[in-house]
Parts: C-alpha cells; structure tokens; sequence
C-alpha cells in the first residue's frame, strides 16, 4: 500500500491518511476492531462523483495498480493556495480585531494602508482584504467543502 501519514482513533472511528505518490488517500473507518472487512458507504448527495472518484483511487491502489492522479480540479494552483493562504491570514487578523489596514499591511499592501482615510476607501487594496475577509468567513461557514468538490 503506502506509508501510513496519519492514524488517529476517536469516539467516531478511525481517522488515517495513506501516502501516494499521485496524492494520499483520506479514509474514515467508522470500526477499529481489527481484521474486519471493509465495507464502504457513500451517501447519495451532491458530492457523490467526487466521493466515488476518490473511492475508485483508493480501490486502484488497494489491489496493487496505480491510482492515477487526482481529478484536475482537486489540484490546487499556486494563485489559488497562496489565496488560501492570505484568506486564513486575514480571517485571523479579522477575527482577533485587526483593521483593514492592519491587514493590508501583514499581506504587503503597506504603501496603500499608509494612504488618506478618504483615498484607502477607494483603493483597490481595501476593496481586496474586505474579498479576502468575506471569502474566508464564508469558506469557515461551510464554504470550505467546494475545494473538496474542485472549485
């Protein structure tokens, strides 16, 4: 199979991550007792393609065959991870109580943080942290499971 990443057993199951070299393998085992066959459940909601693209991988590699890569849109770009990365910054910041500006300033936009009350609230670079904050506080509302769905 793979190097085990992860193993962690809770009141829900057991959480474990396989490492592949086309991309790991997430599972959930809702049964820790040892030695008892796998079965799997996939609910019939919308997110059903991408459960079954995940499964039919992770079946690939479970009887010896390479599990190919992951579908295109699972892959994130580096413009879409560094987004990502400045969305949780700002959430942070705004949820500590940061101001625009304090943000702006932490994701490198310090000449425009610097600007005239009446110029920063034209500017392009307040218009972008108010994106960056109101696209992280959806993604922490649930939005975050349309990364999973590839978009």
């Amino acid at each position: 199979m793979g190097a085990l990443l992860a193993d962690q057993i809770g009141p829900e199951g057991r959480h474990v991550v396989i490492a592949d070299e086309d991309g790991e393998h997430r599972l959930w085992v809702r049964s820790t007792a040892p030695d008892q066959p796998m079965a799997v459940l996939i609910p019939l909601d919308r997110d059903f393609e991408t459960r079954i693209a995940s499964l039919l991988r992770f079946q690939r590699r479970l009887f010896g065959k390479a599990s190919g890569p992951p579908p295109r849109g699972w892959r994130l770009t580096a413009y879409r991870r560094a987004r990502l990365q400045h969305m949780l910054i700002a959430l942070d910041m705004h949820l500590a109580g940061d101001s625009y500006r304090d943000i702006a300033t932490k994701l490198g936009e310090s000449e425009a943080a610097a600007l005239p009350a009446s110029e920063w609230k034209d500017s392009r670079a307040r218009s972008r942290i108010i994106r960056l904050v109101a696209g992280a506080t959806a993604m922490m509302n649930g939005g975050y499971r349309k990364l999973l769905r590839g978009r």
